[in-house]
């Protein structure tokens, strides 16, 4: 039988959607291949800058150049941040905030270009900063191409014009360098986009464990309650017939229906049981998978005894503390444990505190410490600015209503 699972917690997407809430090992890579596409922008304004130092341009244009470079690399910056966030809306929906990075490059590209006397540095910044935009499928393959094209023919009417006029300074450098922003910009966004399809996957895969559980045990239920219902209701019209010309054999009838309504209930009860009564060194173990699923960094601790704790108190807890972890914890770590004590069981959750405020109804909460409360035990839960702890303490033997 398949463990029970809790499912992930859906968040939309499209315009004024909240962004999907990537895992740590995927917003660790995106900060590796922003500052690879940053540092490599840095890259050619130092090629930009020694190519010119070697052709004998004053040091003020030398200094003016690297400054310039430097704001344009922090503008890209911007426009990296924007892809990161950005939707499935059109790559112009946010044109007020984009325009400014854009402005800048042009402007970056127009100062170097007239210092340098270059057309490949006074074309280069805008290009790369219109391929950072947030362009349909398949479009960016095109503007890359034409991007390099372009740069390819400011490099050609510069080596006509101005390369042949200093032949001792490392032109081909810079023109290799600066023709292959673009191409490395766009491999590693399009790295990116595949970790991203990936991360997606994952998610859908949790969502689609938990839908597949959740009909199961929708057809489990429905087998069963289906078959008892039709067979009680073919009982009582029988009942009903037998009543007027034979009032004993319609007695009987009822009795039966009577049964069948009992074999029903304990099947249900049966049915309930079925699904509480997994190991709660499994239920653990499902939790620390989804939350691993989610993105979290899981540390899972389970005593060798644990099959002896009280499970049917215990497992719904594990799965309502596992649930809020998902919906309201930062997603970046948790440490679970189950062990026992001399005072009994003792099961904690601790995970990151996540950005958005407490729930105000805390009906998950509640819910768990009438649970403990029936069962005899102590709730504890602790809040802190970057934790959240809840700790069950369970007598060895559960009393009340819980056993």
């Amino acid at each position: 039988m398949s463990r029970p699972t809790v499912p992930v917690e859906h968040r939309p997407t499209g315009a004024g959607a909240p962004h999907l809430r990537l895992s740590r090992g995927i917003s660790a890579t995106w900060w590796y291949t922003a500052s690879g596409v940053l540092l490599f922008e840095l890259a050619v304004t130092l090629v930009w800058v020694l190519t010119l130092l070697e052709a004998g341009r004053p040091s003020p244009v030398l200094a003016a150049i690297g400054a310039a470079g430097l704001v344009w690399t922090a503008s890209t910056a911007v426009l990296l941040q924007y892809y990161r966030h950005r939707t499935d809306e059109s790559p112009w929906a946010r044109w007020p905030r984009l325009l400014a990075p854009l402005v800048i490059a042009a402007v970056i590209g127009l100062v170097a270009g007239l210092l340098s006397g270059l057309w490949l540095m006074g074309v280069l910044p805008l290009v790369q900063s219109v391929l950072l935009l947030n362009w349909p499928p398949g479009v960016r393959a095109r503007m890359v191409a034409a991007g390099t094209v372009l740069l390819g023919a400011a490099w050609f009417v510069d080596a006509q014009l101005t390369f042949s006029q200093q032949p001792d300074a490392n032109w081909w450098l810079l023109g290799f360098f600066s023709t292959s922003l673009p191409l490395m910009t766009a491999v590693s966004l399009w790295w990116w986009d595949v970790l991203i399809t990936v991360d997606r996957a994952r998610a859908s895969e949790a969502r689609l464990a938990a839908t597949q559980e959740r009909l199961r045990v929708a057809t489990d239920v429905h087998d069963l309650q289906g078959h008892h219902l039709q067979v009680i209701a073919l009982q009582l019209e029988l009942a009903e017939r037998l009543m007027p010309t034979d009032p004993q054999a319609g007695l009987e009838q009822l009795r039966a229906a009577r049964r069948s309504v009992d074999e029903a209930r304990q099947g249900t009860r049966d049915l309930a049981t079925r699904f509480r009564a997994v190991p709660l060194g499994d239920e653990i173990a499902n939790a620390a998978d989804l939350l691993r699923a989610a993105g979290s960094s899981v540390q899972a601790t389970v005593a060798p005894d644990a099959d002896h704790a009280p499970a049917a108190v215990l497992a719904p807890i594990i799965r309502e503390t596992t649930t809020n972890a998902l919906r309201h914890g930062g997603g970046t770590w948790a440490r679970m444990a189950l062990t026992r004590e001399p005072s009994g069981w003792r099961y904690q959750i601790a995970n990151d505190a996540g950005h958005a405020a407490p729930s105000d109804d805390g009906a998950g909460l509640e819910g768990i410490g009438r649970r403990v409360a029936d069962a005899g035990g102590t709730l504890a839960i602790r809040r802190e600015a970057d934790e959240f702890v809840v700790a069950v303490v369970l007598p060895a033997e559960p009393s009340g209503a819980s056993r």
